[in-house]
């Protein structure tokens, strides 16, 4: 009698074992592939059962994997480089102070402006005239000593002829920079020839007005409330790199007759030229060139007492330097 439910045994267990699959599979018990809810589907010889997969249930496996998806965005979101500060990739170098600083370095306004002190010389005009008169050595320098904003400005200009000076003059003013291509300048001019020597008194402007055209705008106070004023312009034509067409302008205006130096109230000279020079270097160009020049005015007037020319044209050959 005992034979027989032992041998019975493992039938009955294996019975068991799959009653329990069945009703762990119809409660929502986790099934072998690890998905919780998601219920067993019937094999391809059991009949559908609405009770194994209702509506219901798609509806809620649907909901449970989009919540899914979204939490492991948002983890993914979290746990990223960006958001948590891990480290970045190794072909990414991490961002330093130093970069920074780097990138956006403290700016100062005045930094171009050093305190580097630098000087030119240059001999615009080192000429031989042909006058009606005999030929006249003229030459026109100007050099600086300074800084960007504040410099030392010399200026000489003056003509000999015949083995002795007809015309000369030597000015120093100190400029100051007031804009990128303007500069206030002031000091004192003196004149040794032609008259007795003279010394003024001196304001002015220099600057560009445009690129190639240099002006000069000087106002002189001398010795017995004499006034005077002088416009000085040039202006570079490049008809190559090299060869280069410069016309001037000059032009003399007077408060007041001075008879012993030749000025007459009013307008009292105007000369222009045009030079053709070669550029070796931008230190060493000779050129070529005709000058016009004309007294106007009481100017005219005194010349004539004095027998010279009121209108004077010369052909001119010299050097521009720089040193």
């Amino acid at each position: 009698m005992m034979a027989a439910p032992l041998c019975l045994l493992p039938r009955r267990a294996s019975r068991a074992i799959a009653l329990a699959a069945v009703l762990a599979a119809s409660q929502g018990a986790p099934a072998a592939d690890g998905h919780a809810g998601h219920g067993r589907y019937p094999a391809a010889d059991e009949p559908m059962e609405h009770d194994a997969m209702d509506h219901g249930d798609m509806r809620h496996a649907h909901d449970h994997g989009e919540a899914e998806r979204d939490r492991g965005a948002h983890e993914g979101m979290a746990h990223s480089p960006a958001t948590a500060g891990q480290a970045l990739p190794p072909n990414i170098p991490v961002l330093t102070d130093a970069d920074r600083a780097a990138a956006f370095p403290t700016l100062n306004v005045h930094a171009p402006h050093g305190r580097s002190v630098n000087s030119l010389l240059l001999f615009d005009k080192l000429e031989y005239q042909d006058a009606d008169d005999g030929s006249a050595l003229v030459w026109d320098a100007t050099g600086w000593i300074g800084g960007d904003i504040d410099r030392l400005w010399l200026r000489s200009e003056g003509e000999r002829g015949n083995g002795h000076t007809e015309r000369a003059e030597f000015q120093a003013l100190w400029g100051h920079a007031i804009g990128p291509w303007w500069e206030l300048v002031g000091g004192l001019r003196q004149d040794f020839k032609p008259g007795s020597a003279q010394t003024w008194a001196a304001v002015g402007i220099q600057g560009m007005p445009f690129y190639g055209l240099e002006t000069e705008i000087t106002a002189y106070y001398g010795e017995g409330r004499q006034t005077s004023l002088r416009l000085e312009a040039d202006y570079d034509i490049l008809l190559t790199n090299r060869l280069i067409l410069q016309p001037t302008v000059e032009a003399d205006l007077y408060g007041r007759n001075d008879r012993e130096r030749g000025a007459g109230s009013g307008l009292g000279e105007i000369e222009a030229g045009l030079r053709l020079r070669y550029e070796f270097t931008r230190q060493f160009a000779p050129y070529i060139g005709v000058t016009w020049g004309r007294l106007y005015g009481n100017s005219e007037d005194l010349a004539r007492e004095a027998g010279e020319d009121e209108e004077e044209a010369r052909f001119v050959a010299g050097i521009r330097l720089w040193f």
